[in-house]
């Protein structure tokens, strides 16, 4: 009786059947693994909290800023850069000037209701009215911690920037580098003061 088992073990174990009992044993550990819960992903996707967090916006763009004055200084060392490889600027310091703080577009749950109501007047005819109300509400993440869903960071406009070169003063260095200020942030011309850089002067103290 022992050797027909071991028989017809050994004949099932075969190459197909050993093939079959390796792919069944992957399927259960896929099955097994834990799967995110619906509700979870979603904060990571397209935004965090709106507490001083990054959104996924930002996260995307690789430029994500804590406050108003690191996202100025990002600018001036990037214009600067920029700048700096302008034929006959030569050396240059940037500051600039932003118009306020950085703005959070909340998500918000819209909703719209309309109603129509049908009198008859005297004359024997109806008179039809309708009426509409449209409410709109922040969504919030779930969790208990209160805070709304950041769609996006709408990240502050530039003001003015100030300029100072080593190469400014005349009309061709000045206005190539009040073309290039305009191109980047896209301000007016009387929004944009280029100077000659006087020996050891440091706008940034």
């Amino acid at each position: 009786m022992e050797e027909k088992i071991k028989g017809g073990m050994a004949k099932w174990l075969k190459k197909d059947n050993l093939l079959i009992l390796l792919l069944a044993g992957v399927l259960l550990v896929v099955i097994a693994l834990p799967t995110e819960k619906g509700g979870q992903g979603r904060g990571t996707d397209a935004g965090q909290l709106a507490g001083g967090q990054e959104t996924g916006v930002r996260e995307s763009s690789g430029t994500g800023f804590s406050d108003t004055e690191e996202y100025a200084a990002y600018l001036e060392k990037r214009l600067e850069d920029t700048l700096s490889q302008v034929s006959g600027v030569g050396t240059v310091q940037v500051m600039v000037t932003l118009k306020a703080t950085q703005e959070l577009v909340l998500e918000k749950d819209l909703q719209t209701d309309s109603s129509s109501t049908t009198e008859a007047d005297s004359q024997g005819g109806s008179r039809t009215s309708q009426q509409a109300s449209r409410s709109e509400n922040t969504v919030y993440h779930t969790g208990g911690n209160n805070e709304p869903y950041v769609v996006k960071t709408l990240l502050p406009r530039v003001e003015g920037v100030v300029v100072v070169a080593q190469g400014a003063g005349t009309g061709t260095i000045n206005r190539n580098i009040t073309d290039v200020v305009q191109a980047l942030f896209d301000v007016e011309a009387h929004k944009v003061k280029v100077v000659k850089m006087d020996g050891g002067v440091n706008i940034s103290e």
